[in-house]
């Protein structure tokens, strides 16, 4: 009953005094247990000089980089209430101090570990930590520590230790440093840095616990101390006083910080968070658990607050984990017209912006919007027949509006009466599909619609339908209607493109070269400032052209870019092209040498963008339609805001899955995983990142929803990884990692000195017994050969033929193990004929024995043929036939779903190392190039 008195009078306060809440437009994510936190509980958060984020836990240290969390033990703790991590604090020297329910920690940053500093010493509650330079103030359950070069002393605020003024809760500096503020359980203490005297102040109310300040900040002369029983109290410093704060609807405050210049962030153990202005002394903005927000935070007990550098906010909770604010750079912008209008969330089809006025298609149908007047109107069924609005155009005073299945309705501006098109085909025009409107420069409004092309004339009311039966207009729908600089028009169908001839006044399919796009289905056409061309299929990359078509090329955007993701495309002031895609937004100059891609952390709302809903206006500010609001951007701030980007940092580099620190690894720990962050502490799945292996990457690729890369098997050498945000050299970061080789250099030269030393002793050894033998046999050789002479001059035979004997035994003997010309002519073709018919190669354990059974020879034959006469190996020779089988596999649509392991094993080959290597090999690129070649996606495992 008291809370409730509490709350309704917090109201009336409100009220009376006018106070302006803002409504909550901040869009948080929750992160619990499942997500990695090591427990519910959040006690205290920290952001240190780096970026990454500190979370003190029950039970834990957590450490977060906006992917990933990693926790830091307290070792040697039995568990209960003294884990409890307190604060959390970073000197000037990056160092990570740690307070909790047993004593003070540091965490040693080389061994990744918290270390207990001073335990014979602090051996109680930390409670509070603040630095000045390289100082440490250290707030306990029994006063005050200061450690200074690296000295440590203790205050007391009352000499009896057990006095409940010796129990500080928080800490605080004034402005010129030379007084250090203590919050305690039993009133406000100031403790002078000069000469060591200590001052107190009580605040006298007739409650329990009155004087019980928790927490403590400063704004100038000021100084705000959070309660447990009343709300937060002012203090001021000059006049020594006590005073109170506009009530938060909750007496306890768990948690208080500032800006150090006008807002004072406060979190309420049970009436969630509140900004309080110190000037106008009013609750700025509020944030409060509701179960019908999603996008809140989900508990109003809360014991941590921190407001970061960047505004993004972070809340602890008592058992609902963390919450915190999802960060964007507001570099684009979600139209609104507030309080009337809000795009957010709308589906943006089509939009027409004529400065003040706005008429804005979606598929949840029209809004005219004139901000010069305060005038919005919604148009819906059953004022219009169909909800999707698929174009819009401002035609004479008017604006045209092209539906899907409701025809084609007027907006009058002055009435805002909206009335069907009642010119031409009545059904069409009530019923049907209208795909685009546009004018030409000759006071025409054409049509594309489900029925074919239309002409329109506004001034004279006549109407000109153009069909595939009556010109040469491609059949099908007709999705895009532009008319260039020189006043001709390209019109784009569902099978095709025409052009439209304002001499002839006909369509033309028949100018169009050969290797042009005109047989593809184009669904957006645009022109630069170049009067270059560009053409948007549903399949295909961007393609581009000059107005005479003398010259046309595809154009390179990403080579990691689906080519069916293209959506719409415009050119700003400064010469760059922003392409928008089904899956993002990119910019690109010179061919794609300089681009930039955006995502939620630069305010993109979501990654879908739609079909042709792309604009310019007279300031050149850029505006894109999206499936989740009509967005803006502002080009000549994007450099401004790619400046201020964070250098990517990393957070874990593993060699076999377990971290390491050295830079040079054994020869075993060739599998390598990167983990990183550019702490946008945004959506997860809004990560986009490109990377390269120096080595093994021959080209930046591109990485999206992820913040770690792994590459397995690496051979010896020294490798050079580089990751960044895409085209952005200002964030890159590099690590450079060497894999030794399994022998050391000096290893393979003992080894070769040892295998030269064996070789040179065998040569001796043999040439010793060769000598020998040699002269052994020489005198036996000598005395038969002389006796077998003799006989042979006794018979009439002469020495020669005992030489060409000898030869020719030595012949009859060669020959038995080669084949002829014609022998290996018609086993080769045995065997060419043998292997394309049974496909023997497609079995991973084919033996070259199994080979020769088959074609009825012998090993020794067979292996003859290849080596001698085709010089080739016999793995060589059935590699190139699974190399052939595999290009033919992966372009077979039947085989799409396979991954290339899988189609690696269906050609035989026993290892997908064996298999890069052999491709590698045969074509000269590996699989997913020659894959990425012929237009195709590789699916990996």
């Amino acid at each position: 009953m008291r809370s409730t008195i509490k709350y309704l009078i917090f109201l009336i306060i409100c009220l009376a005094c006018s106070i302006n809440i803002q409504a909550q437009s901040y869009t948080f994510r929750n992160l619990v247990m499942s997500d990695g936190l090591s427990g519910l509980l959040v006690n205290a958060i920290y952001k240190d000089s780096e970026g990454f984020v500190w979370l003190g836990t029950d039970n834990c240290l957590d450490r977060f980089d906006g992917v990933k969390i990693r926790h830091f033990e307290f070792r040697s703790i039995e568990s209960g209430m003294k884990k409890r991590v307190n604060c959390i604090v970073e000197t000037d020297n990056n160092q990570l101090w740690v307070g909790n329910g047993v004593g003070l920690w540091r965490l040693n940053r080389t061994g990744v570990q918290l270390e207990r500093i001073v335990p014979e010493k602090i051996d109680f509650s930390v409670n509070a930590l603040l630095t000045d330079k390289d100082i440490l103030y250290i707030g306990t359950e029994k006063g005050l520590f200061i450690q200074k070069e690296g000295q440590l002393q203790q205050i007391l605020t009352d000499r009896n230790m057990l006095a409940a003024c010796n129990r500080i809760m928080d800490l605080c500096l004034n402005e010129d440093k030379t007084v250090l503020w203590l919050a305690t359980v039993k009133g406000l203490f100031a403790y002078s840095l000069r000469d060591g005297k200590m001052a107190s102040w009580h605040f006298r109310e007739n409650v329990p616990e009155a004087d019980y300040f928790r927490c403590i900040t400063r704004i100038g002369d000021t100084l705000y101390l959070g309660t447990m029983s009343q709300g937060v109290v002012r203090f001021d410093i000059g006049k020594k006083t006590f005073s109170h704060t506009v009530s938060l609807g909750c007496d306890v405050i768990s948690d208080i910080s500032s800006d150090g210049k006008e807002t004072v962030y406060i979190a309420t153990d049970g009436n969630g968070v509140h900004f309080l202005s110190h000037k106008e002394q009013q609750v700025m903005r509020r944030f409060y658990h509701d179960v019908n927000d999603k996008e809140g935070i989900h508990s109003n007990s809360i014991y941590s607050l921190l407001v970061d550098d960047r505004g993004a906010v972070w809340v602890g909770h008592f058992q609902a984990g963390l919450d915190y604010s999802l960060y964007q750079n507001g570099l684009f912008r979600t139209y609104a017209y507030p309080p009337q209008f809000n795009s957010t969330n709308l589906s943006i089809r089509s939009f027409v912006n004529r400065g003040k006025e706005k008429v804005i298609g979606s598929r949840d149908g029209l809004f005219y919007i004139n901000e010069s007047i305060g005038v919005v109107k919604s148009f819906v069924k059953p004022v219009l027949t169909s909800d999707l609005i698929l174009t819009t155009c401002f035609y004479q005073g008017e604006y045209y509006i092209g539906t899907y299945g409701g025809g084609m309705m007027v907006l009058n501006p002055e009435t805002l009466s909206l009335n069907y098109f009642a010119q031409g085909d009545t059904e069409l025009f009530q019923r049907g599909h209208v795909f685009c409107v546009k004018p030409d420069t000759k006071g025409n409004l054409w049509i594309g619609t489900s029925q074919g092309l239309y002409s329109y004339n506004g001034r004279t009311k006549q109407i000109k339908h153009f069909s595939s039966a009556n010109s040469q207009l491609p059949e099908g729908n007709v999705y895009e209607v532009n008319f260039d600089s020189t006043g001709k028009g390209w019109i784009a169908t569902e099978t095709g493109m025409c052009i439209y001839d304002p001499a002839s006044q006909s369509l033309r399919s028949n100018v169009f070269p050969e290797g042009f796009v005109h047989r593809d289905k184009v669904r957006t056409i645009y022109e630069d400032a170049e009067h270059n061309l560009y053409f948007i299929r549903e399949k295909g990359s961007l393609f581009t052209s000059t107005l005479t078509m003398d010259r046309f090329w595809n154009r390179s955007i990403f080579s990691t870019l689906p080519d069916n993701s293209l959506m719409s495309v415009i050119e700003d002031n400064q010469g760059w092209l922003w392409v928008a895609c089904n899956d993002g937004l990119l910019r690109i100059k010179e061919e794609g040498e300089e681009y930039d891609a955006f995502t939620f952390n630069d305010g993109v709302p979501g990654p879908t963008f739609t079909n042709g809903a792309a604009y310019k206006d007279e300031k050149g500010l850029l505006w894109f339609g999206n499936t989740k609001g009509l967005i803006y951007v502002d080009p000549k701030r994007v450099d401004e805001v790619r400046g201020k980007v964070r250098p990517i940092v990393f957070t874990d580099i593993l060699a076999n899955g377990v971290p390491f620190t050295s830079s040079s690894l054994k020869y075993n720990q060739n599998n390598l995983t990167f983990c990183f962050t550019d702490f946008a502490y945004g959506l997860p799945s809004a990560l986009l990142y490109e990377y390269r292996l120096e080595g093994v990457d021959k080209d930046w690729k591109l990485l999206a929803a992820q913040n770690e890369v792994s590459y397995y098997g690496l051979s010896s050498g020294t490798y050079t990884f580089r990751v960044r945000l895409p085209g952005n050299e200002q964030s890159e970061a590099i690590c450079q990692v060497t894999v030794r080789p399994m022998i050391p250099w000096w290893g393979w030269a003992l080894s070769i000195l040892l295998i030269v030393g064996i070789i040179a002793f065998i040569r001796y050894y043999v040439w010793k017994r060769m000598r020998r033998l040699l002269a052994s046999s020489a005198s036996s050789i000598s005395t038969s050969t002389e006796e077998e002479i003799q006989q042979r001059e006794q018979t009439g035979e002469h020495p020669e033929v005992i030489s060409e004997q000898q030869s020719s035994t030595v012949e009859e003997k060669y020959k038995t193990n080669r084949l002829t010309e014609e022998e290996c002519k018609e086993l080769h073709k045995k065997l060419v004929a043998y292997v394309e018919k049974e496909k023997p190669y497609i079995h991973p354990d084919l033996k070259m024995g199994d080979l020769a059974s088959a074609l009825d020879t012998s090993s020794h034959s067979l292996s003859y043929l290849l080596n001698q006469y085709l010089n080739q190996s016999y793995y060589d020779f059935i590699n190139e036939y699974r190399v052939t089988q595999f290009k033919k596999m992966v372009a077979d649509s039947q085989y799409s779903r396979y991954t290339l392991t899988a189609l690696a094993e269906l050609c035989g080959f026993s290892s997908r190392a064996s298999f890069f290597r052999s491709f590698k090999k045969s074509t000269g690129v590996t699989p997913n190039e020659y894959i990425r070649s012929i237009g195709g996606t590789a699916k990996e495992e």
